[in-house]
């Protein structure tokens, strides 16, 4: 059951909060105008033009794989490292630049050059999903208890509207690319990569000047990453003694793979079915659009019955979504269903991560996120392959994409098993210790 709470009036958002959540409008960008939109397209049509589609298709499948898994084996070191003083913010700048030169470099890369694509791509979503560990991590030093849901929100709807406008004029200039001075659609693409490199650098100054950390009682790891690796292990002990977020991480790591497969692969799909470029990329603005206030609604809706119901709830849609998207013909259907999902992608996310925070000490927050982000990319690593692969061996994608649907229900009913008032319980009696 969700645990209901009777909470005072909102208190009015501060400084800190609002630069924390800027992040999301920051880092959106390459979320939305590189991993979502132009990067999968351009992929087929520009770097590896003239592949087979199922072939662009699993190449494309294995570069999301390839990141997510190195993110698993880098996400648990970032946690603790994090977890020690004043290391958050560090983490977090080297990552967001990483991330932005990365994309950055995509304005350099030629046609036919898959593989320095790939490359650059790879590290770039190192640099995204690397510095959302710390990133997530900080959602405890700005947000008191009672804020969870709500602060949360906030930073995935910013992250909605930011990378929705930025994305908004890049389709602009590939639709139009004559009324920016640009030559053809090609150098439009290479552009808008250069555009998210400066956006991303220059939002995520405010969180860098305006949010501190709470400082906690540890010592420093002594001889870095060695030392850090070390304290992994005792990551994993901590985590058996909070079995509701254990349960939670499973169940997280089940339904999440779908998001985020249909994040990275919807284009690619869309392409596979021969639908217009120009379509999909339209669909995906409106997902932005409708982002924005659905993910504010959802920090509401979390507050009101509780994350896990609000969880539940954006997973029903998703079901929904999965078989429609199986059997859809048309360009329409395409829109229909970019506006439902627009509707629970950023509630899923946001509610994910502030049940999450709501199950551990909060002390702890950097290494126990550290194995959030790590089981959330580690689960990235199969839906995108079950996609590729499954559409591969069946002829066809629309199969494939079906294949989606056992993560949604596994993790349905593993969230099922999660006590959330026995969750809080259990950190509340490790934080006393």
């Amino acid at each position: 059951m969700a645990d209901p709470r009777s909470t005072p009036a909102p208190r009015k958002t501060s400084r800190a909060q609002w630069s924390w959540a800027l992040y999301d409008w920051a880092n959106s960008a390459f979320a939305t105008t590189v991993m979502a939109g132009f990067f999968p397209v351009f992929f087929k049509s520009y770097w590896a033009a003239g592949m087979p589609v199922t072939e662009s298709t699993v190449r494309l499948g294995t570069a999301n794989a390839v990141a997510s898994l190195l993110v698993v084996l880098l996400a648990p070191l970032l946690g603790v490292l994090a977890d020690h003083s004043s290391h958050k913010k560090r983490l977090l700048f080297f990552l967001a630049m990483l991330g932005a030169l990365m994309s950055g470099g995509l304005f350099l890369v030629s046609e036919g050059q898959w593989l320095f694509a790939v490359a650059l791509y790879v590290l770039g979503v190192i640099g995204f999903a690397g510095g959302n560990v710390a990133y997530d991590a900080l959602l405890v030093d700005v947000a008191e208890r009672d804020q969870l849901e709500r602060i949360s929100a906030l930073g995935f709807a910013l992250g909605y509207l930011g990378g929705g406008l930025l994305f908004a004029v890049n389709v602009g200039m590939v639709l139009q690319p004559e009324w920016f001075g640009l030559d053809d659609k090609a150098e439009a693409v290479r552009v808008a990569f250069l555009m998210v490199a400066f956006w991303w650098a220059l939002f995520s100054l405010p969180v860098l000047l305006f949010v501190h950390e709470r400082p906690h009682d540890r010592p420093r790891p002594q001889h870095g990453a060695r030392q850090a690796w070390r304290e992994f292990a005792v990551t994993w002990r901590l985590l058996r003694r909070l079995r509701m977020a254990l349960v939670f991480l499973i169940a997280y790591w089940c339904y999440i793979d779908g998001v985020d497969t249909i994040i990275k692969m919807a284009v690619d799909y869309g392409l596979s079915l021969g639908f217009a470029a120009e379509n999909l990329l339209t669909a995906l603005l409106i997902t932005q659009v409708v982002g924005f206030p659905a993910a504010l609604a959802f920090g509401r809706i979390g507050d009101r019955i509780g994350a896990k119901r609000a969880i539940w709830l954006a997973l029903a849609v998703y079901v929904v979504v999965v078989f429609w998207a199986a059997r859809m013909n048309a360009s329409w259907e395409f829109y229909a269903l970019a506006v439902a999902i627009g509707l629970v992608q950023g509630g899923v996310q946001s509610m994910s991560r502030a049940l999450f925070a709501r199950l551990i000490p909060p002390e702890h927050a950097g290494r126990l996120f550290g194995l959030y982000n790590m089981m959330g990319k580690f689960a990235a690593i199969v839906g995108p392959l079950l996609v590729g692969w499954v559409g591969v061996l069946s002829g066809s994608p629309r199969v494939g994409i079906l294949s989606v649907l056992v993560l949604f229900v596994t993790g349905a009913w593993l969230l099922a098993h999660v006590d959330v008032g026995r969750g809080e319980r259990e950190a509340a009696g490790l934080s006393e210790r």
